[in-house]
């Protein structure tokens, strides 16, 4: 049921996916691969640097329209949530661009399923793929070409698998109504509560400030900060901790460094994600190149005495799904990829993760279970600082938990 996608360097993959939009692909691909633009959202580096130094990428690789380039890249407000009018509004405004063949947000947030529907009013001919959606799965897919989220049915349990295999007895989940209020990740916590408790680890339930909420990003990390000496001696140093909101990552990190504590990964993994704030490290030098900034990363939680203890994906996820995603949609305007494969999809996000281990599945709604021809969920091998590789994309995840229905 899971196992559809195991990619390892160059992706051989027989299946070709079904994709929605079989009509909407040829609306694109005889354009002229010289004569095109691609438009990326992101959030600003506040809220997701990752996802946002993917955006730079595909400009450092393509050139930014307004330098005669491919790639138009706009950010969204850090308080989205109640700003979402202009977070629609920015998202549609370049289906204005005439040369406008495609439009890829990243993290798509609440708002980016009514933008998709109001840019297929004006131009049905541009591709819109969302990245991390963070809208109901049934209604990203009823107006997005493609969506693809870190796949949060398996992950629910992986994670608390490879918490356990690092030596945690203890596991705290650190989120907020809002975000438990989406289903792929209110289904995640609900997944990795009951796997706690099939592996024998004590679940613990943590709430935290919304960085969109009144307090801001300041005032949300700044509780994390006062909180995790607290939490760690309530729950114990062999905890692992778990956030759901980027811009709570770098203070919960600092905190577990100094104080004890365990860090798998993070909700949408990277060495990138809080690890250099976290731990003063300079990667001018290293950046964009991932391998080099493992390293490095690597080397300094070592030395403050984290081996086995902090976590990552080797790659950053929100940076290949900006980048992998826009290279996709250029592959797909230029006539070198199809929008319904999924090898070719696949192949596009493998040109930002050389040698990476993938697993992943098509999206399969919880009340129909219609399995999704749309929407990607997908993971990466865990790796542990000081310790390398966990097997995490071979573990097999019980079929139960693909049968947790999401209770709001």
């Amino acid at each position: 049921m899971k196992k559809v996608f195991i990619l390892v360097g160059i992706f051989m993959l027989p299946l070709a996916l079904s994709f929605s939009g079989g009509t909407k692909e040829s609306a694109v691909s005889g354009a002229s691969s010289k004569n095109f633009h691609i438009g990326i959202v992101t959030e600003t580096v506040s809220q997701a640097e990752d996802n946002l130094r993917g955006a730079e990428e595909l400009i450092k690789r393509y050139g930014a329209v307004k330098d005669g380039g491919m790639i138009q890249h706009v950010t969204y407000p850090d308080d989205f949530m109640s700003q979402q009018e202009t977070t629609i509004s920015q998202i549609v405004a370049l289906a204005d661009d005439p040369l406008m063949k495609a439009i890829i947000v990243n993290a798509a947030v609440p708002g980016t399923a009514e933008a998709f529907k109001r840019v297929k009013a004006k131009r049905s001919d541009i591709l819109c793929f969302a990245g991390e959606p963070q809208e109901d799965p049934l209604v990203i897919e009823a107006s997005a070409d493609l969506a693809i989220n870190a796949d949060f049915v398996s992950r629910g349990y992986t994670i608390i698998w490879a918490a356990k295999q690092m030596g945690a007895k203890s596991f705290v989940h650190i989120s907020f109504p809002r975000h438990m209020s989406y289903e792929s990740l209110g289904t995640r916590r609900q997944i990795m509560e009951q796997a706690c408790a099939d592996l024998g680890i004590t679940f613990a339930f943590e709430t935290a400030p919304d960085p969109t909420s009144d307090v801001g990003v300041a005032g949300a990390q700044q509780f994390i900060l006062e909180k995790v000496p607290q939490w760690v001696e309530k729950y114990g140093k062999e905890t692992a901790f778990f956030c759901t909101n980027d811009a709570h990552t770098e203070p919960l990190l600092k905190q577990i460094a100094k104080y004890g504590g365990m860090f798998v990964e993070a909700d949408l993994p990277s060495p990138l994600m809080g690890y250099p704030g976290a731990f003063g490290i300079d990667l001018s030098s290293e950046a964009g190149n991932f391998p080099a900034i493992l390293k490095k990363v690597e080397s300094v939680v070592v030395a403050n005495n984290g081996a086995g203890r902090f976590g990552t994906w080797a790659y950053s996820y929100g940076f290949t799904v900006s980048a992998g995603l826009g290279e996709f949609a250029k592959r797909i305007i230029e006539g070198t990829a199809k929008l319904e494969s999924g090898k070719d999809l696949f192949d596009s996000l493998a040109v930002f993760t050389p040698g990476a281990k993938w697993n992943g599945a098509n999206y399969i709604d919880q009340n129909t279970g219609v399995r999704s021809k749309n929407h990607m969920l997908i993971y990466m091998d865990t790796y542990v600082f000081g310790k390398g590789y966990l097997p995490t994309t071979q573990q097999e995840v019980p079929e139960k938990y693909f049968k947790i229905k999401f209770v709001n």
